[in-house]
């Protein structure tokens, strides 16, 4: 089989001085793509700044960019170095990201601000400054990260569950309005031992290598992935398709709280669910059940 490579395209990738971030960035200009090595505050002997030494001497190309993701203004300068530096921009990585894990009853708003700011808004702003690049090109690729905490919860991260769901909606959305101009969004929701993880893993940790990430990614940002609008969990050599499913429930057209009651494990019975795509699925089956 046929190598996946990444000749003549240009990558950003955010958080990318440690961990995940470095993992992408690395194999992505590996396989070929001048990468923007992005990591907040960066400047010589930084992380990011060996991340780039690094693809610089395995004959890649990359340079360091310090800006600060979670702002509209700061997204466009990240876009405007790379397309200064490149003349284009075809693969948008958001991965920067941060924790502040405290229970919810005593979670500051400074806590859930510094969270929302930059996993929401640094998806968002990149995103939104990467948007026109790909649209004029008729040509791009982001891949966002969420987290099973988003998906599924977890004590201690209301605040991060809350940006990670969020990148979720964004994802799914943004998969909508480019496709028709090329631009194709999906989000990995990644197992990997970091700095941010490692002391939640338990075990896990040691098999859980963020290299092991990474080849997801490169898949996601090549042009022969047709994929819009997934989230993929990966994590320790495994890559998943992550579903939103219905169950067939209940339907009454005069519908009372008793009934529900009464039909609440029937509702609840995931054994016959079905796997739901967009909201327009959705809509059909709610028609479908009203017009019998």
């Amino acid at each position: 089989m046929s190598e996946i490579r990444m000749d003549g395209r240009v990558a950003i990738v955010t958080g990318a001085g440690r961990g995940l971030g470095r993992e992408h960035a690395l194999l992505l200009a590996a396989r070929g793509a001048q990468v923007v090595v992005n990591d907040v505050g960066s400047a010589d002997d930084s992380p990011a700044d060996e991340v780039v030494a690094t693809i610089r001497e395995a004959g890649g190309t990359a340079i360091v960019d310090g800006t600060d993701v979670s702002t509209q203004e700061g997204a466009a300068r990240v876009v405007a170095t790379a397309t200064e530096a490149y003349g284009r921009l075809d693969v948008l990585v958001n991965n920067a990201g941060i924790l502040r894990d405290r229970s919810f009853s005593k979670m500051s708003q400074e806590e859930y601000d510094a969270v929302l700011r930059v996993h929401v808004g640094g998806t968002f702003w990149m995103s939104k400054a990467a948007w026109p690049v790909m649209s004029e090109q008729g040509y791009g690729r982001i891949v966002n990260t969420t987290s099973a905490a988003g998906l599924f919860g977890n004590f201690g991260q209301a605040n991060y569950a809350a940006a990670k769901a969020g990148i979720v909606g964004i994802t799914k959305t943004l998969a909508i309005e480019g496709a028709r101009g090329g631009i194709l969004v999906n989000a990995i929701e990644p197992g990997a031992r970091t700095r941010m993880t490692e002391n939640l893993l338990g075990d896990l940790a040691e098999s859980l290598d963020p290299s092991l990430v990474a080849p997801l990614v490169l898949w996601l940002g090549a042009e022969e992935c047709e994929s819009a609008g997934e989230v993929y969990n990966v994590g320790g050599g495994r890559v998943a398709r992550v579903m939103v499913a219905q169950t067939p429930g209940f339907f009454s057209r005069d519908l009372t709280a008793e009934q529900v009651r009464d039909a609440w494990t029937d509702i609840n019975d995931a054994s016959a669910a079905v796997v739901v795509t967009d909201f327009r699925q959705e809509l059909e089956m709610l028609t479908d059940l009203l017009g019998r």
